[in-house]
């Protein structure tokens, strides 16, 4: 198998960065859509994207896609397709689904068909009557939308988001994919001063060092597609030695975290230390009206309380005029914070230069952006 197509799924309003990391490693071959970039890579692309795909979900590969209004269809097309080419004989396959605006909605009855036709087509490549499934990981999924069907595998596993140096975190943490989204989107170098006064269990100051540092996110994890046959153990051990080989770990770095709660900083210094940045972040308990930093030409990102719950909301609006107040010594400093409270601007004291749509969860957030001066450029040596 010399090309596969493959779809790293994203968060919405996320899948523009995500079109450029994965352009960022050499595939050009690309289709945004909503939710999804499509892409046409050969299949060492898929240890690859995995290993370092910071913003998006996960990573999945395309079987098929084709338009089917009745069950029949939607049974035969997908036996049509080489399964037994992608799925040895002892594999387990579970298929889950959804169906969003097609004739076939009921995601269990499609779900059924598709894994009865996967056995079908197996049975016949296979010779055999009957599957242990006690293999190897391959999980199918459904997707309908406005009547046309997409077969996926997904190479992942466990979402990307779980980069494995957060085992515990406080009540709302910030997801790992959205945080590293949040740092991307500012114009923080490594060089230059990074501070997060609402760290929580220190997803942000940890993904910007992981960034500073040109870490793979995936580096200390494992995936669901390295027992995979096809794709080989050498493809995977090129991939995570590129990794290594890439890697920045003498790149100094100037990352701060701060919090109101002295457990959420117990707790990010705890997180910081297991993702290998123990002796690179500084935490700090402090509240947000107290925030000083000497350093010049910063980034300041946060994701401060929204004020959601009943009750709450005269206390955040409160702290964000503090925080407002405060951020005024940080003169040569960009800020950007991400909450859905509509009137930030108005308790923060300042209009932001931009703001950016962004989903936290469930919830539709602003990410507002405070631009500083530019940093004067190094005088280059004699």
């Amino acid at each position: 198998m010399s090309k596969v197509t493959l779809i790293a799924t994203a968060t919405m309003g996320l899948e523009a960065l995500v079109a450029r990391e994965v352009k960022d490693l050499g595939y050009t071959d690309i289709k945004v859509e909503n939710g999804r970039v499509e892409f046409t890579a050969d299949v060492s692309a898929i240890p690859r994207v995995n290993l370092w795909l910071r913003t998006a979900d996960r990573v999945k590969l395309k079987v098929g896609e084709f338009k089917a209004f009745t069950f029949d269809e939607l049974f035969e097309k997908t036996k049509a397709l080489p399964w037994a080419d992608l799925i040895p004989v002892h594999a387990e396959f579970p298929v889950i689904g959804k169906s969003v605006k097609s004739k076939l909605f009921s995601v269990s009855d499609c779900q059924a068909i598709v894994k009865k036709a996967v056995v079908e087509s197996m049975k016949k490549r296979y010779k055999r009557g009957w599957f242990d499934e006690d293999g190897p990981f391959y999980r199918i999924e459904v997707a309908l939308l406005k009547d046309v069907v997409t077969l996926t595998i997904d190479t992942s596993g466990t979402g990307l988001h779980k980069r494995g140096y957060r085992y515990l975190h406080n009540q709302a943490p910030l997801k790992e994919t959205l945080a590293a989204a949040m740092v991307m989107l500012t114009t923080w170098k490594p060089d230059r001063p990074f501070a997060d006064p609402f760290c929580g269990s220190g997803t942000l100051p940890i993904e910007a060092a992981m960034i500073g540092q040109n870490i793979a996110p995936g580096f200390n994890r494992e995936f669901v597609s390295e027992d995979w046959h096809w794709i080989g153990k050498e493809h995977w051990n090129t991939a995570r030695q590129e990794v290594e080989d890439v890697a920045n770990y003498d790149q100094p770095l100037d990352i701060m975290g701060s919090d109101i709660d002295h457990r959420s900083v117990e707790l990010a210094q705890n997180n910081a230390m297991e993702a290998g940045f123990g002796d690179l972040i500084t935490f700090k308990q402090m509240q947000v009206g107290d925030f000083r930093h000497k350093g010049e030409y910063g980034i300041l990102i946060g994701n401060p309380s929204y004020g959601e719950r009943l009750g709450e909301r005269a206390e955040v609006e409160e702290m964000y005029r503090d925080m407002g107040e405060a951020f005024k010594l940080l003169d040569t400093w960009s800020v950007y914070m991400l909450t859905s409270h509509e009137e930030f601007e108005t308790f923060y004291g300042k209009k932001a230069n931009k703001k950016r749509k962004l989903y936290n969860g469930n919830i539709k957030t602003d990410y507002y952006q405070f631009f500083g001066p530019r940093p004067p450029k190094k005088e280059m040596n004699d």
